[in-house]
């Protein structure tokens, strides 16, 4: 089987198992980040994560948790197979030469991982934007204002087009690079030490924890920007005229920089979980093709060198 195409399955099956597993927790994070500033005497909309969950379970059910996550399920294939190749193609830029025997430094590896960030953008802000308009639709008693993905597409190019759409792009971008080049530095690392650099096959817990601590470390940079993009993907048209240099600046005024983290604790919950299912089902989906094609199976490069 051709290495591009097992590239693109493998990655998007790995993507759709980060999605089932972690989109419950995202709406959560979604719905805090947004949440309306609470008036003098006023309680918040939710005290924290756990009341948010309950409040979500207890008005909409379980199905409320999964809200909007028809787009991101649509784009995971691409958008997971592009930021590996993108990563692999970072490495071959910011790496060693072929001929050389140096190995990847950390600082390499980071650097080829944040120009994979730059590969996403243009797949993940539409469906970020159309993610957190669905999300942030909650109960019943507030009147509906999309009745799905398509129809989110449809009102929002009516509205701007495809400025409208595309809307926090910017913001996306200065979110995924960072937190891109953390996610997979993270990885490799814990790769290196659980293989003892790439002298056998990792095990499935030595997967589980590299992925997994890869996507708390890509939180934990992504935060802060991202908090910025789900404000302004979610504003009515005109609020931020300055794009997120606005919503930045009103963040800080009327909330103060811990206002960056707010849905910090459903996105570490979410991380590790997520992260763990997708490296795991990447894995599995790479060992079934290579059962499938025996003749064709060669170790799938993830775009990660494994030596040191």
């Amino acid at each position: 089987m051709n290495s591009a195409l097992e590239y693109f399955i493998c990655g998007g099956f790995g993507g759709i198992c980060t999605v089932v597993v972690g989109h419950p927790l995202d709406t959560i994070k979604v719905r805090l980040q947004t949440m309306p500033i609470p008036k003098a005497g006023e309680q918040a909309l939710y005290k924290g994560t756990f009341d948010c969950f309950s409040k979500t379970i207890r008005n909409e059910g379980f199905k409320g948790l999964y809200k909007g996550m028809g787009a991101p399920l649509v784009g995971v294939a691409p958008i997971f197979a592009i930021s590996f190749m993108g990563y692999g193609v970072g490495k071959k830029i910011f790496g060693p030469s072929s001929d050389s025997n140096e190995n990847f430094t950390y600082t390499q590896y980071f650097t080829a991982g944040a120009f994979s960030g730059i590969f996403t953008t243009l797949i993940m802000a539409p469906g970020e934007r159309i993610k957190c308009l669905l999300q942030i639709q909650q109960g019943s008693k507030t009147p509906k204002l999309y009745d799905g993905p398509v129809d989110v597409v449809k009102k929002l190019y009516k509205q701007g087009g495809l400025k409208s759409i595309y809307r926090g792009s910017a913001a996306t971008l200065l979110r995924d690079v960072p937190a891109s080049g953390m996610y997979f530095l993270t990885y490799e690392a814990i790769k290196d030490y659980a293989t003892d650099y790439g002298k056998h096959e990792p095990s499935i817990l030595g997967t589980v924890c590299a992925g997994g601590s890869a996507g708390i470390a890509n939180w934990l940079i992504g935060m802060p920007p991202d908090v910025l993009k789900s404000r302004l993907q979610t504003a009515p048209e005109g609020t931020y005229p300055n794009g997120i240099r606005d919503v930045f600046k009103v963040l800080i005024k009327t909330e103060g920089v811990g206002a960056l983290y707010k849905g910090l604790t459903p996105v570490l919950l979410r991380a590790f979980p997520a992260n763990a299912a997708c490296f795991v089902g990447f894995e599995m989906c790479r060992r079934f093709l290579h059962y499938l094609f025996p003749k064709d199976s060669q170790p799938l490069s993830t775009g990660v060198d494994t030596t040191k």
